[in-house]
């Protein structure tokens, strides 16, 4: 049990960093406010397309959005692109390749009601090296997938 914690906290770290790193990069990527987030669900389920509010990390902007303004977010949805993060503190190459991760049942769910909206981005943090993938690109690449189930009491 200690060590499932410890791996989730160790798990939670590395996305902050990695999350911090794309940030930095200064090419769009930004942490969204509560405020913001919720401006994104409401626009994109006017748009009958479905978004869990935990299911993904961070956003990326492809032009000028006020995500603080409702109707900024609703008119320029084009520009916008939400990412859950997939990080590793592993060694790895820097085509990711050998790189093992999960995806949840709301990721998979998100991605596919979002399309070209939601993408997954993959960070090493130690290289700063990153690809952006959308669900078809992961499966694309898959050399295997293994599901399974996580049940909390």
């Amino acid at each position: 049990m200690l060590e499932t914690v410890q791996t989730l906290t160790t798990g939670n770290a590395t996305a902050k960093k990695a999350a911090a790193i794309l940030v930095a990069k200064r090419i769009g990527f930004i942490l969204p406010t509560a405020k913001q987030r919720q401006n994104l669900l409401i626009a994109f389920v006017k748009k009958n397309m479905v978004v869990y509010g935990r299911a993904f990390d961070i956003v990326k902007l492809l032009g000028d959005v006020d995500l603080d303004n409702l109707a900024s977010v609703e008119k320029n949805l084009d520009k916008i692109r939400i990412f859950e993060i997939k990080s590793t503190s592993k060694k790895i190459p820097s085509d990711f390749s050998k790189y093992f991760f999960s995806i949840s049942a709301a990721e998979i769910l998100v991605a596919q009601s979002l399309k070209g909206y939601f993408k997954f981005i993959f960070v090493n943090i130690h290289t700063e090296d990153f690809i952006e993938l959308d669900l078809i690109g992961i499966f694309a690449r898959a050399r295997g997938i293994y599901p399974s189930w996580s049940i909390m009491f």
